[in-house]
């Protein structure tokens, strides 16, 4: 059993790292473009706003393919897709398909549903023997109810982002 729930959470780490390493390269190649949605959605400081989630994307799908400090990432993500969900997601409804409203042009909220709870379920079970974390003997510190803490702090930091930088009025 222990060899499957090893490969099983290998897969899941690789999945989701994939998607935020290449989310993470499409923002870098796309500075000024990125910078300008994100005014358009409301937020100030768009540059930095680029910067950050882009090295937060980067960094978090490194460290989620290499399972290293792996909770830390999955609440990087977590903070990530809270900021997507509140600020486009949210208004479109629960289904990702755009045609459930046709008057809406965002896709709804269930993509970065998924997404958070894949990563809340990574940092709670760990990361698997088959991980940096294992190797280095920090697996078993960050998981649990652990684990769950550090990925509720993600909840945390996608609102303290939100708060600080979020005005949709101005943008």
């Amino acid at each position: 059993m222990t060899g499957a729930f090893d490969a099983a959470m290998l897969a899941l780490r690789l999945g989701l790292g994939i998607v935020f390493l290449a989310h993470g390269v499409k923002h870098a190649r796309g500075r000024q473009k990125t910078s300008n949605w994100f005014g358009s959605i409301g937020f100030r400081y768009t540059s930095f706003q680029w910067f950050m989630s882009t090295a937060t994307e980067i960094a978090v799908g490194v460290m989620l393919i290499l399972g290293l400090l792996t909770s830390l990432a999955a609440a990087g993500l977590i903070g990530i897709v809270v900021v997507a969900y509140w600020t486009v997601h949210r208004t479109a409804g629960f289904f990702i398909t755009a045609f459930m409203k046709p008057d809406v042009d965002v896709e709804g909220w269930e993509y970065v549903f998924v997404l958070a709870l894949a990563a809340a379920v990574l940092a709670v079970a760990g990361p698997g023997s088959i991980s940096l974390d294992d190797a280095l003997g920090i697996a078993d510190n960050l998981d649990g109810l652990v684990g769950l803490a550090i990925a509720l702090g993600g909840v945390a930091m996608g609102v303290g982002e939100l708060v600080l930088f979020w005005r949709p009025s101005e943008g």
